[in-house]
């Protein structure tokens, strides 16, 4: 047995909060679990898509961390000022914080500032305050041109922008305002979810193209003007907006830029197998990591991944210091679920690690999918907290 140890978890998102966990039920109570958050509540992402539309509110999608503390997890809440993956330190609010091991799972920092005159013109619907901005703001909407944008062609949760117009546009039939709205999608990438492959990517355009929202893929935004609400793009073309709700430009955290963590891919580079950085006894996992795949793109960045990931790693730690159990590997399996609107869902489900191109089912919408969401999400939280 080895003697006591400390890890260090950096990020209290679903990779963060799920590693923390998991490690705290698999070894001795000597051994010290520190998952270190600014935040002091953890959000349930993908439930800001119902956030943005009335159907939740702050409170029934996030917990306090603190609650981790019963579990026998210590929270540290503050920002990290420093990474020293060699010596496995942080700084936290001018204190310094040692580790056996080392846990990154500090997810991708959003960045509307990359793109001149996008904080100001709408809504970024990624981040509580601004699917709350929106929430807000559609609720008197009645008449005029409302634009879903990405503004970027990657982004994490590939499915989350087409959910949003899509249930977006279900928000305006149920307000019996959808005759006098025009949605319009204009998006970075040339086309849905294009990493799960041709049919995928045909099935949801059609899904949204049926609904009578406007889609125009490869449309790099470059600038925004608010007080005019015209968006000007790399092409040429020009739109104008009345409300605007937007997937930001995302960067790895400044602390990882800092601490030279960040690769050529400007993320964390990992073994894909165990999360592994190069440095000893430090792993990353979830949106901070970049996963080359054999097709060309990256392995997204989604809570499913970073989930899976978090209990790869916690597995491989707890087995390095109690010798007990065998090596885990994360093999790209995913799923997720995809909110049409009417109380419908459809669902994606494969192997993102498969060669030469992922293997991805898209099954049927109906009301089952939607269902199996809403319990997810009961369950997630119900789970972790």
């Amino acid at each position: 047995m080895i003697d006591k140890q400390t890890i260090l978890v950096l990020g209290g998102g679903v990779g963060g909060v799920a590693a923390a966990v998991e490690l705290r039920n698999k070894l001795p109570r000597e051994h010290r679990i520190v998952l270190v958050e600014r935040e002091e509540r953890h959000v349930f992402a993908p439930s800001l898509l119902w956030l943005m539309t009335g159907r939740r509110s702050a409170d029934e999608i996030s917990r306090p961390l603190d609650h981790l503390r019963k579990k026998g997890v210590e929270v540290v809440q503050g920002e990290i000022e420093r990474v020293d993956p060699v010596a496995r330190e942080i700084e936290v609010g001018g204190t310094t914080l040692g580790g056996d091991y080392l846990i990154i799972s500090l997810g991708a920092e959003l960045a509307p500032d990359l793109i001149p005159g996008l904080a100001e013109a709408g809504h970024d619907f990624y981040d509580l305050k601004g699917a709350e901005g929106l929430r807000d703001a559609i609720r008197d909407f009645r008449s005029g041109r409302l634009v879903v944008l990405t503004a970027t062609p990657a982004y994490k949760c590939p499915a989350a922008p087409y959910e949003a117009a899509m249930l977006l546009e279900y928000d305006c039939r149920k307000r019996k305002v959808r005759d006098t709205v025009q949605i319009d999608l204009y998006a970075a990438e040339p086309g849905p979810m294009g990493v799960a492959g041709p049919e995928v990517s045909k099935a949801v355009r059609s899904m949204v193209e049926q609904k009578g929202i406007g889609y125009h893929p490869e449309h790099q935004v470059t600038v925004i003007d608010p007080g005019a609400r015209r968006i000007a793009f790399a092409n040429g073309a020009r739109a104008e907006y009345d409300l605007l709700a937007y997937v930001p430009p995302h960067r790895a955290p400044r602390v990882v830029r800092a601490a030279g963590l960040a690769g050529e891919t400007g993320w964390i580079s990992v073994d894909r197998q165990t999360l592994e950085t190069s440095f000893e006894r430090v792993w990353a996992i979830g949106d901070v990591t970049g996963i080359p795949l054999k097709l060309g793109k990256p392995l997204p960045k989604a809570g499913v991944f970073a989930h899976a990931e978090a209990e790869v790693v916690a597995a491989n730690v707890a087995r390095a210091i109690t010798g007990k159990g065998g090596p885990r590997v994360f093999d790209g399996h995913g799923e997720c679920f995809i909110e049409t609107g009417d109380g419908k869902a459809g669902l994606g489900r494969g192997n993102f690690y498969a060669e030469p191109v992922p293997e991805v089912k898209l099954f049927k919408v109906g009301r089952h999918w939607h269902g199996g969401k809403v319990l997810f999400e009961k369950q997630w939280l119900r789970r972790w907290f």
